[in-house]
């Protein structure tokens, strides 16, 4: 099964766990800009990155970016 990465739900996850952009910039030790680009599509997160983000969200790695 091929899956190709539609929208980043980052946003939604931080809403979901009541945290910020700068919130998880500051516990993961990224820029809020790094972040930021995430979350406007203007950069794919590298899986070590959705990695770590899924582990301070307390979320599924899959749950990160729409799956088309």
């Amino acid at each position: 099964m091929k899956f190709e990465l539609g929208r980043c739900l980052l946003n939604e996850r931080l809403r979901e766990c009541g945290m910020t952009v700068q919130d998880l910039a500051h516990i993961l030790n990224y820029k809020p800009e790094k972040i930021n680009d995430f979350i406007e599509n203007k950069r794919i997160m590298p899986l070590k990155s959705a990695i770590h983000i899924a582990s301070a969200l307390s979320c599924d790695v899959k749950q990160l970016y729409e799956l088309i």
